[in-house]
């Protein structure tokens, strides 16, 4: 049997399987969103080098199973036309996918198909995916187009849930109040009736677009600037499984992206050099450093814009099991 490396193996975005001198490759979607062409490389890479089973990730990737040690460098450089149509950061063709697979940056569907979604999450997701791989770090980014969550972001590191600043038009409005009915059914009721006009209260109102959705005359409309929050050491886990925290509102995407690099900067500098396989979560690091810190640190270099909101102080929490510290 040929003698392999693991954390190599690891690294190249293969798993380590119980069966011996077996491993499946770990094929990363940045956002979800791909062609069928490539479902048809990933069956052939299947069929070809492996038993001919594929396992859909809950990060929406792939996993094509049952590939023996000595097929790895074909199956990496039959992965190269994924990598390349994925437009995956390598550092040379043919070598695979250049870090460890499990943690792809997750979207739900978006804008591109959902009426409720306030931006492109598989747009936005690459982009992110451009700026932090490759790397090996154990930090969970998933992205959502509006506040129904679908993603479910506060349970990872960084979420990042889309917002828009409704547009109102009074003279197409034809006081039929039907955003106030669905504010108040699907969201947080920041709409009353005035005067036969729709009054949106700006204190409560979280963004989520639901007036504009209802509009039969489009009298609500998104703002063309688009907004996001973001939401901060949600994670699940033995220890103390916590949800995330709302960090920031009404960021940009470039503050967006420019905080995630700071927090992926962050966990290399504070990351536990003992941590089994170079896995902790960013969640650990803050506990030993202190939200200061980390709040230093990922906000170094960020230029929010006016209407940005900071949540102070950042303070989270989660399950607590007995005989823990």
């Amino acid at each position: 049997m040929l003698d392999m490396d693991c954390g190599k193996l690891k690294k190249n975005a293969y798993r380590v399987t119980k069966h011996r001198g077996v491993t499946s490759s770990r094929v990363r979607v940045p956002g979800g969103h791909l062609t069928a062409d490539v479902l048809g490389k990933i069956q052939e890479i299947a069929e070809t080098y492996g038993n001919g089973q594929v396992h859909l990730t809950i990060r929406q990737g792939f996993e094509i199973l049952g590939i023996p040690f000595e097929k790895v460098p074909e199956v990496n450089k039959a992965l190269q036309p994924i990598i390349e149509e994925l437009d995956i950061n390598q550092e040379a063709p043919g070598t695979g996918y250049p870090a460890s697979g499990t943690r792809n940056i997750m979207a739900c569907v978006g804008n591109r198909v959902c009426p409720f979604g306030n931006y492109d999450t598989t747009a936005l997701a690459k982009r992110i995916e451009k700026a932090i791989f490759p790397n090996d770090l154990h930090v969970k980014v998933a992205l959502t187009g509006c506040p129904n969550d679908c993603c479910k972001v506060r349970m990872h590191d960084f979420g990042i849930i889309g917002m828009t600043e409704p547009q109102f038009d009074p003279s197409r409005c034809i006081s039929c109040g039907a955003c106030v009915k669905k504010c108040k059914q699907l969201s947080v009721e920041a709409l009353h009736m005035d005067k036969f006009r729709p009054v949106r209260n700006v204190e409560k109102c979280i963004g989520c677009g639901v007036c504009a959705h209802a509009c039969p005359n489009r009298a609500w409309t998104r703002s063309r600037t688009q907004y996001f929050r973001i939401t901060l050491l949600g994670r699940s886990g033995k220890k103390n499984p916590r949800m995330g925290v709302d960090f920031i509102k009404w960021a940009d995407a470039d503050s967006v992206v420019k905080i995630v690099s700071n927090v992926y900067d962050y966990a290399r500098k504070y990351i536990d050099p003992e941590a089994p396989g170079g896995k902790e979560h960013i969640g650990y690091m803050v506990d030993r450093t202190g939200p200061e810190e980390f709040l230093r640190y990922i906000l170094r270099d960020v230029h929010l814009p006016e209407k940005a909101e900071v949540y102070k102080p950042l303070y989270w929490n989660g399950i607590r099991y007995w005989g823990l510290k």
